[in-house]
């Protein structure tokens, strides 16, 4: 599988990570552990996961994803072999990731709280990469780039990123952490990040890891300049839209076992005019001969504002699908005809 480098770090990461927010709730331990065994044998080396998983977030799961991740690693003795990644919870008004119930913030006592924690659930001694799941300030939107601007109202106690990110700088100084990165960030936000490390405050951020698909584009916005000058890789996810872009759910279709039908928390891609993009987009796919997963996917990891594009799955089928993407040959063709389509219908599910 294709590598490519991680920022201006000498870890290098395959087109395809995997994503692993289904273990623990959707997906057994023994079913997580199957696919990572194939997942790894396929060329992945990229284990993306966070404290928050598995989603839906609840506190008798809380965790479980790593801990899953942590019994593999000890059974089958791979931690070299792989890059772990996970993500510490911003501001949240969840009481149960903390001791003392306190509500989530981005401050000291509570990353190093967050980081002890994941890397005894995930049984090792250094988290590969550390990021922020989601800003302490308030934003207009879940994942920080709306298409349209609202003015959220400043917190008060607001955490300011110097202050977060000293926090992070001693983490990295204890050996606990090799690199930190970003999640749900807006380009104002990375820079900020970056200009608090070049003050000499704390490490720069190594990634970005944000939503990218064929429905939501917005990080070819301002973040893709920030990207490209500042050395932050794009981590991509939810390349297949929650699901959405498999054309699993065309015509009201609800499959037993999907995320809609357990959960109905797809609402990010279910606003005006989406339902009306992903048809076209999953019809473009059958009109190349390909499957719409295995299109959709491959859209993601061969754009060159990618780093690494995160699958997720619940089925092993699902699974061969989106490791599929990575031998797809993208052909101009193929990006223009997408091209077209974003002409026409823009970012539908920012």
């Amino acid at each position: 599988m294709q590598q490519r480098r991680l920022g201006r770090t000498d870890i290098h990461v395959g087109v395809i990570g995997l994503g692993t927010m289904t273990f623990g709730q959707q997906n057994t331990e023994a079913e997580g552990h199957a696919q990572m065994d194939r997942a790894v044998a396929a060329g992945v080396n990229l284990l993306d996961a966070a404290e928050l998983y598995p989603i839906p977030p609840k506190a008798e799961t809380q965790g479980r994803t790593e801990e899953i991740i942590g019994t593999w690693l000890k059974a089958r003795g791979r931690r070299d072999d792989v890059v772990i990644a996970t993500k510490v919870i911003g501001r949240s008004e969840m009481r149960w990731f903390r001791d003392g119930g306190v509500e989530g913030r981005l401050v000291r006592g509570q990353i190093e709280e967050a980081v002890d924690k994941s890397l005894k659930r995930l049984q090792t001694d250094v988290i590969d990469l550390y990021q922020v799941h989601w800003p302490d300030r308030a934003t207009p939107g879940f994942g920080s780039n709306p298409t349209r601007w609202t003015s959220p109202k400043r917190m008060a106690d607001e955490t300011p990123i110097e202050e977060t990110l000293a926090a992070l700088a001693d983490v990295v100084k204890a050996g606990k952490v090799r690199y930190i990165g970003l999640s749900n960030e807006s380009a104002w936000g990375a820079m900020r990040w970056l200009v608090a490390a070049e003050a000499g405050i704390g490490p720069r951020v190594v990634s970005i890891q944000n939503a990218y698909s064929l429905v939501n584009r917005t990080w070819e916005g301002a973040l893709a300049e920030v990207g490209e000058r500042e050395d932050v890789s794009l981590i991509a996810y939810s390349p297949l839209a929650q699901g959405y872009l498999s054309g699993k759910y065309e015509n009201g279709g609800l499959p037993e076992g999907s995320r809609k039908q357990l959960f109905d928390r797809l609402q990010r891609y279910e606003k005006p005019h989406a339902a009306a993009a992903v048809s076209a987009y999953v019809q473009l796919a059958r009109d190349f001969g390909v499957k719409p997963a295995v299109f959709a996917n491959a859209f993601v990891a061969n754009q060159s504002v990618v780093t690494s594009s995160l699958i997720g799955a619940t089925t092993m089928d699902q699974l061969e699908d989106a490791l599929a993407a990575a031998s797809l040959k993208w052909t101009r063709e193929m990006q223009a005809a997408v091209d077209d389509l974003h002409q026409r219908f823009g970012n539908p599910c920012p």
